[in-house]
C-alpha cells in the first residue's frame, strides 16, 4: 500500500518493530518513575508554553482547567517517545551482540521481568 504512494521502497523488519516494542514497553512499566518524572516535566512545559498564549488574566482563567487536562493528556502520550528511542537502542544493541533471533526473546523476558517487579514494587507500598 505504501507503494502506491512512494516512488520508492522502504523495507520495515516486523521482528524488529515487534521487539523495539517490547523493549519500549519494558522500560516504560519498569521505569515508572521515571515514566512519571518525564510527564510531569512535559505537563509543566506545555501549561508554561499555553500561559505565554494568552495576553489577559481573566482571558487565561477562563478555560484553564479544560486546556490543562489537555495537556496533561498530551504530555501522557509524549512521554512514550523517549523509551520508544530507548527501547529502540536496547534491541540494535541485542540485535548486534547476540543475534536476530534473541532480540525478540530477551525483549519478551524484559517485559515479563519489568512487569513482575512493577506488580512487586506496587505491592510493597500499600
Amino acid at each position: 500500500m505504501l507503494s502506491e504512494f512512494l516512488p520508492f521502497e522502504i523495507n520495515l523488519d516486523p521482528v524488529a518493530i515487534a521487539s523495539a516494542a517490547l523493549w519500549s514497553l519494558a522500560l516504560y512499566v519498569g521505569l515508572s518513575s521515571v515514566k512519571d518524572w518525564i510527564t510531569t516535566q512535559l505537563d509543566r512545559w506545555f501549561n508554561f508554553a499555553d500561559r505565554s498564549l494568552y495576553i489577559s488574566q481573566e482571558e487565561f482563567e477562563k478555560s484553564r482547567q479544560v486546556r490543562e487536562s489537555q495537556n496533561a493528556f498530551y504530555a501522557s502520550v509524549l512521554s512514550i517517545l523517549p523509551f520508544l528511542i530507548v527501547g529502540s537502542m536496547c534491541n540494535w544493541g541485542v540485535e548486534v551482540s547476540l543475534g536476530k533471533t534473541w532480540a525478540i526473546s530477551m525483549a519478551m523476558m524484559a517485559t515479563i521481568s519489568c512487569s513482575v517487579y512493577e506488580l512487586g514494587r506496587r505491592d510493597g507500598q500499600y
